[in-house]
């Protein structure tokens, strides 16, 4: 169905992103393109759907794919049926019913007389009846303009389906519709997506990387099984790489030290014999190129072997270069922090809850505040923040120190650099080199501290918030993640997992992926109808 060969992609501004990359996708394959940020996945998609085009290689796709992009507010400006790119089919259509059968309008329509019927039914599959095709997708939410594009799969009708990042923005129940889809579909898929719940639900998996794609023939969890294997193999690499150096360097030492002990000998026995100087210069000479012979030698081969140390180490997934210190929270487990009682929220003297919520939030606990898009999550969380007061019943807050993170981690200053915005957090108690080893352990190296934070990816924002988090004086006992996978790669979830499951405080999560809240340990939630 689509076949990659020997793609080379270099950016406009000549940076090369991939070369030689190679895929086969076979008819009714179910393959996941997964990466990290920055290695070309969304590029490569658009090569496959064409609106990209390679410097080098050969595509070739046995029909036109559709293609779901990500959605960044680029079709802002068209009406729905014109990001869907059926305006003048529908155009041509509404035409010849009003008797303008012209020969233009009889080809573009195509004899696709059932277009309007089938716009109805997937609009009405993806819940977004109370739209017109004429509306301007602007109007939307970035959850419904992502179900737009996923209902273009059933107005289309392709055998082929490239989708990016489907899962983004869209509640519970929109991605289970979602999941159905995939489980059912014989479409063949392309599914690039840090979901893995989703991730799980396709047959193969090809991770875009530096040495080009790789592809496990499983699911995620198979994949992710596959990587623990290469990770035991490579650590247990890197130990008898490191037992090898300090072997190497232990002989080296003991080498010279019984040279110099040989020479040292034999000088004695020389002097002891009364040779003549002219001898004893030769002898002398003769010792120190032995050394210098030996001295060589052992360098040569420590030097190749810390050189064979430093690749396998660079090749250490980021994960496990991290060191991660939480302090813990100064707040026993199992103290009351939160009282709500019968609480709700008006806008327009009209409640947000059909039913007022009542609950309690203790130290230690993690919950998940679950419900639909517009169902009031980040509504209740300012709540329970202090930021808003409930409309009708009261809410008792303990006097605790908490921190909000949202999906854009606008705790980030974007005007400053990266060593200025970790000083933000320092109380006094670190001196400059002790912050520049903090950012050192979430891997911002010299390189980093005087770039400005605007240049940050998402997953770099995400490392320089945890890493201030552990420069403040006191961990927060309170930490509130709204969205926090959204945008990350896997590598980054990874990451920020490890980071959390650290944290011995108090933990609040909004949050559509599940995998996620499983990972961090998430047992208690709060439902918002």
């Amino acid at each position: 169905m689509l076949i990659l060969q020997d793609i080379t992609y270099i950016h406009p501004n000549r940076d090369l992103l991939f070369a030689g990359i190679d895929l086969i996708i076979n008819k009714q394959d179910k393959t996941a393109l997964i990466g990290n940020n920055g290695s070309g996945k969304s590029t490569l998609l658009k090569i496959l759907a064409g609106s990209l085009h390679p410097v080098d290689g050969l595509v070739k796709a046995s029909s036109v794919p559709y293609y779901v992009p990500q959605i960044f507010g680029q079709y802002n400006n068209y009406t729905i049926a014109e990001a869907l790119q059926i305006a003048p089919k529908l155009k041509a259509l509404k035409e010849i019913l009003e008797g303008d059968v012209t020969e233009e309008n009889m080809t573009v329509l195509d004899d696709d007389w059932a277009i309007e019927e089938r716009c109805r039914e997937a609009f009405a599959h993806w819940k977004l009846d109370e739209f017109d095709l004429s509306q301007k997708m602007e109007t939307l939410s970035g959850g419904q303009r992502t179900k737009v594009f996923l209902a273009g799969i059933s107005i289309h009708r392709p055998e082929i389906v490239l989708l990016d990042e489907p899962s983004n923005h869209l509640d519970g129940f929109s991605r289970n519709i979602l999941y159905t889809y995939i489980t059912t579909t014989t479409n063949t898929l392309v599914v690039v997506s840090h979901d893995r719940t989703l991730l799980n639900l396709l047959d193969t998996v090809c991770e875009l990387g530096k040495r080009g794609i790789t592809t496990y023939g499983g699911n995620y969890d198979f994949y992710a099984e596959q990587k623990t294997i290469e990770g035991d193999a490579l650590n247990q690499s890197l130990n008898n790489k490191e037992k090898a150096l300090r072997k190497a360097k232990e002989t080296e030492r003991e080498s010279i030290e019984r040279q110099q002990k040989l020479d040292a000998r034999g000088k004695k026995k020389q002097e002891k014999a009364g040779l003549p100087t002219i001898s004893m210069k030769t002898f002398k000479n003769n010792a120190e190129k032995s050394t210098s012979r030996m001295k060589g030698v052992h360098a040569e081969k420590v030097g190749s072997i810390a050189q064979e140390l430093s690749q396998l180490r660079k090749e250490l997934p980021d994960v496990d270069k991290m060191k991660m210190d939480f302090d813990n929270s100064a707040l026993h487990n199992g103290k009351i922090l939160i009282t709500a009682k019968d609480v709700n929220f008006g806008y327009a003297d009209k409640p947000l809850w059909k039913l007022p919520l009542s609950f309690q939030i203790k130290s230690g606990e993690r919950l998940a505040v679950k419900g639909l898009n517009g169902s009031g999550k980040t509504t209740l969380i300012k709540m329970i923040l202090g930021e808003l007061e409930p409309g009708l019943g009261t809410i008792d807050r303990a006097g605790v120190r908490a921190i909000y993170i949202d999906q854009d981690y606008s705790l980030i200053d974007n005007k400053l650099s990266v060593y200025e915005q970790a000083q933000q957090f320092n109380s006094g108690a670190l001196q400059e080199h002790d912050i520049k080893i903090r950012l050192n352990r979430f891997l911002f190296t010299k390189e980093y501290w005087d770039k400005p934070c605007s240049a940050l990816s998402g997953g770099e924002k995400m490392r320089l918030m945890l890493c201030s988090l552990t420069i403040s004086n006191q961990a927060p006992d309170i930490i509130v993640l709204d969205e926090p996978t959204n945008n990350l790669d896997i590598q980054n979830i990874e990451i920020l997992t490890a980071a959390i499951n650290q944290y011995k405080g108090t933990l609040i999560v909004i949050s559509h992926d599940e995998y996620f809240l499983k990972q961090i340990n998430v047992e208690l939630s709060i439902v918002l109808d």
